[in-house]
């Protein structure tokens, strides 16, 4: 298993640094797209839907949702936000979903109803991703997004293992507790302080950077639970094999489908970049 992760690992790392720093523009656009769409092809399968025409057609939808929102990027560009605003309502959503897992699964039990979520899940990572392209710092900000996330599930690992013992969300992911999460929040916060440094931030600049990459890494724990919820609802364990010895594309991109609407709203709301 580990030889078979390792191999994938180094097909998968030169495709995804290309297209994530290489790219631009339309072309990027179109990669990211299909990323998602292959992950809208595995929801459909968590949502219920076990026909591949099915899926197939789900990801189609996703698919052309996307060629949308990238057609009104100019013409009307307050899409743009909705979407990212409505990811974070979902977002906030997800946190009671999860905490009061299996019963709230009654108001999500629906494969219409999922169906639906998984737009909410896809679209605004997608979204999110093409704007951080757009915006000053382009790559650096897709970085730091990702070791924001990447750094949060190291330190969960590891003080997880070393101190782990009430557990977090038990119902969704036994595996989980509440001494790894704070190990990786305060590994992620770290390294906002040691970059925060780096670039001379003011204190004003030091308590949003630190405020708004604690509510980045925590709602990236919420989009692994949200996974693992419909994931254990469905009797599922990995949304896919498509990426041997890592399962899905899902449950490599689970977190960063949440952390990237709230790191571009964050970011947005700050003045960063305009949409």
């Amino acid at each position: 298993m580990l030889k078979q992760r390792i191999i994938t690992a180094l097909i998968l790392l030169p495709i995804a640094l290309g297209g994530f720093f290489w790219l631009d523009g339309a072309a990027f656009a179109l990669f990211i797209a299909g990323v998602v769409s292959l992950g809208a092809w595995e929801w459909a399968r968590l949502a219920g839907v076990s026909a591949q025409v099915g899926r197939v057609g789900y990801a189609a939808l996703v698919a052309g949702l996307i060629l949308v929102l990238f057609a009104l990027r100019d013409s009307a560009p307050w899409v743009a936000g909705a979407v990212l605003l409505l990811a974070v309502l979902w977002w906030l959503l997800a946190v009671f979903l999860v905490l009061g897992y299996p019963a709230t699964s009654r108001f999500w039990g629906d494969a219409v109803v999922k169906l639906g979520i998984g737009l909410l899940i896809l679209l605004p990572a997608w979204q999110g991703l093409v704007l951080l392209k757009e915006w000053p710092l382009a790559n650096w900000l897709i970085v730091a997004v990702m070791v924001l996330v990447w750094a949060a599930d190291v330190g969960a690992y590891f003080s997880g293992k070393a101190f782990g013992r009430r557990k977090l969300a038990p119902q969704v992911s036994p595996g989980k507790s509440w001494e790894g999460l704070i190990g990786g929040l305060l590994l992620s916060l770290f390294i906002v302080v040691a970059v925060g440094l780096y670039r001379d931030w003011v204190l004003g600049d030091f308590l949003y950077g630190l405020l708004g990459a604690a509510a980045v890494v925590l709602i990236s724990v919420v989009g692994d639970l949200t996974e693992s919820m419909f994931k254990r609802q469905s009797g599922i364990k990995d949304s896919s094999n498509l990426l041997p010895g890592h399962g899905g594309v899902l449950d490599r991109i689970d977190s960063l489908t949440a952390a990237i609407p709230v790191f571009t709203v964050l970011l947005w709301s700050a003045g960063w970049g305009s949409l």
